[in-house]
């Protein structure tokens, strides 16, 4: 007998200054849907838990700080606490509705993340944030839509440019790591990257509908302004 796959179902709708926001249930499997464009299930997760463990498995200080941007489903979360030496784990997202979805529809997938007493969630806009904000992290894993080449919102494009890229070295420590998150390559801001921060790591994600989801890895400076930062390696 074939598997029948079921009708999406609408577990609830909302309107916000950024247009709609609708969560659906497929399977057992829940998904984001921004404006019409598809932006994340529950269906896999590897390449947001790899985000994660990019960023934390290169911090050299002992008791890192991580910010996490984009709360999304809650992969990149519920990775993060399993890290124990964790300091702090704050995590900005800029759509309420969002957040209330791992309070209700979300809760049997984040309950222990959401109550972990390091975690922090922010309800932000997370340029905004950042350029407000005096917190600085070891870790910065960046999450916020499906990546510099592939905008649901023209807006987020700001954060991959070079005015993003100043309010995250703002935010890491000396030594910090950053891993950003896309749905494919994108050879201009690999350039960027490399020309801001120098050594670039890419890993890259096989996917089931085309290119593989990416993670890129760089670090910040040491000290000073113009010293090199460290190896990724």
């Amino acid at each position: 007998m074939s598997d029948i796959r079921q009708l999406p179902v609408t577990l609830d709708r909302v309107t916000t200054s950024r247009g709609e926001l609708v969560l659906r249930e497929t399977n057992g499997h829940y998904e984001v849907i921004s404006n019409g464009v598809f932006l994340m299930d529950t269906s896999d997760g590897r390449s947001e838990r790899l985000l994660v463990d990019a960023a934390v498995h290169r911090c050299t200080t002992p008791a890192p700080r991580l910010l996490v941007g984009g709360l999304g489903v809650g992969f990149s979360l519920v990775r993060a606490i399993e890290y124990t030496h964790l300091a702090a784990i704050d995590v900005v997202e800029i759509e309420a509705a969002v957040i209330g979805w791992h309070t209700s529809h979300l809760r049997h997938l984040t309950s222990r993340a959401m109550a972990d007493p390091r975690v922090r969630i922010v309800e932000a806009d997370i340029l905004a944030w950042m350029a407000d904000t005096g917190d600085q992290y070891d870790a910065i894993c960046l999450d916020t839509d499906n990546g510099p080449n592939w905008l649901v919102f023209e807006a987020n494009a700001e954060l991959y440019g070079h005015r993003g890229l100043d309010l995250v070295v703002r935010r890491l420590r000396p030594g910090g790591v950053l891993a950003i998150w896309s749905a494919s390559r994108d050879d201009s801001f690999e350039q960027r990257l490399r020309g801001r921060f120098g050594d670039l790591v890419t890993l890259e994600t096989p996917t089931d509908t085309g290119a593989p989801d990416v993670v890129y890895v760089v670090r910040a400076a040491t000290a000073a302004r113009g010293d090199q930062p460290e190896s990724l390696a």
